[in-house]
């Protein structure tokens, strides 16, 4: 191969090379495009999703009607018992409104814990539920729930967090009473942002 051929083969190899460097480079500016909208995109699109399907902790607005379908059974009651405990860590007052309600099954029912921040900090809880006895829980429905989400709160601040639930109407006869226990975490630690510190005047 003369050196002619050689400088031509060579030039060839380099506009193919350029090319593909021109290609390639097209591909990953265009996915960075692509995924930089996708990721803008995402969170509408989650937030309709939620609202559709009321996941997640985002319940749709209508989530205190009755569930289609289901009626109410007048003819018993169900004792409902609310409890609160919290960690020794979190300087919360924490308390259902109401401790105890008779509830009918199938019956879609609003109420309320208070909590009130005790402390010069703003703090951040998070509350866990369960539900005794254990067989009845399956019967226990939280259409919407505090729980859900974690609850930022001032210093001395107080605040009522919502609670929408019912009891299924085929809840078993021998089940007379439920107990719904929140337990109350400190997770300011845990959250993204630092929390501020007031001051105590």
């Amino acid at each position: 191969m003369n050196k002619q051929s050689r400088d031509e083969h060579t030039q060839t190899q380099n506009n193919t090379t350029k090319r593909s460097t021109k290609k390639l480079t097209a591909y990953l500016v265009l996915s960075v495009i692509g995924m930089f909208g996708f990721g803008f995109a995402l969170v509408p699109l989650y937030d309709v999703m939620c609202e559709a399907l009321g996941i997640n902790g985002k319940t749709n607005t209508v989530s205190a009607v009755q569930p289609q379908g289901m009626q109410p059974d007048y003819s018993r009651t169900v004792r409902v018992e609310f409890m609160s405990h919290i960690k020794p860590d979190m300087p919360w007052r924490f308390e259902p409104e109401k401790r105890v309600l008779e509830v009918h099954p199938g019956e879609v029912i609003q109420t309320n814990y208070i909590a009130t921040n005790m402390s010069g900090l703003n703090l951040v809880g998070q509350a866990v539920p369960s539900v005794s006895p254990g067989n009845g829980a399956t019967y226990f429905n939280k259409m919407e729930c505090f729980c859900f989400n974690q609850q930022p709160l001032n210093a001395k601040q107080s605040t009522e967090m919502g609670l929408i639930f019912y009891i299924e109407p085929n809840i078993p006869e021998s089940i007379h009473t439920l107990t719904l226990s929140y337990t109350l975490f400190n997770i300011t630690n845990g959250t993204s942002s630092e929390q501020d510190v007031v001051a105590k005047n």
